[in-house]
């Protein structure tokens, strides 16, 4: 984590009760981009990890390509160990200022993550909550849904991440080693069915 980098949080309290709910919910959903416009604050990202009365606010991502999802590979080349072969489904990362809103973040996070000559529509899905950890208990993540629509999308940072489109099965087969927000969002998107 940078030093001295300030991350948008929302108390806990305007969000959900405590303990938090775990899982993907689309209660809510219309307010949410008002209310982290309205209530968000930008704190010190180092403090906030250790105040469970915020939530740090995290766009996620989710790319597909009609059923397929785009699916990435933590390699060993990244410095945490803990993530080494982990797989993830989901792009995102904290807003800082600079980000007007969730959709800025988000596209801020797609020109860093992903080599791509175009910018899809990004739209709004559900809210992501995972209470059982450290580290879950002091994020909320909006789900976003956006479709290559055939175009191709590769990794920036190639030596730390893989990439490629997976067809549900695909995904599925690495299940037990997919991050827990991941896991969660496939299931609700599998369980959804084709949009």
């Amino acid at each position: 984590m940078s030093e001295g980098e300030r991350v948008l949080v929302v108390e806990r309290s305007l969000l959900m009760t405590d303990p938090g709910w775990v899982g993907f919910r689309t209660d809510g959903l219309d307010e949410f981009p008002d209310l982290v416009r309205t209530q968000g604050r930008f704190v010190d990202r180092e403090s906030a990890e250790g105040d469970r009365a915020l939530k740090q606010v995290i766009p996620y991502l989710v790319l597909r390509d009609g059923r397929r999802y785009f699916l990435m590979r933590r390699t060993r080349a990244g410095g945490d160990a803990r993530l080494h072969d982990r797989y993830s489904i989901g792009v995102g990362g904290h807003l800082n200022p600079g980000d007007e809103d969730l959709e800025r973040g988000l596209l801020r996070e797609w020109a860093e993550e992903l080599a791509a000559d175009f910018v899809p529509a990004f739209t709004l899905v559900g809210l992501l909550n995972d209470d059982r950890t450290d580290v879950g208990s002091v994020h909320i993540g909006a789900v976003f849904v956006a479709d290559a629509a055939g175009r191709p999308v590769t990794i920036r940072e190639g030596d730390k991440l893989e990439g490629a489109f997976a067809e549900p099965a695909e995904v599925a087969a690495v299940s037990e080693r997919l991050e827990s927000w991941s896991l969660i969002v496939f299931r609700q998107l599998e369980e959804q069915g084709p949009a």
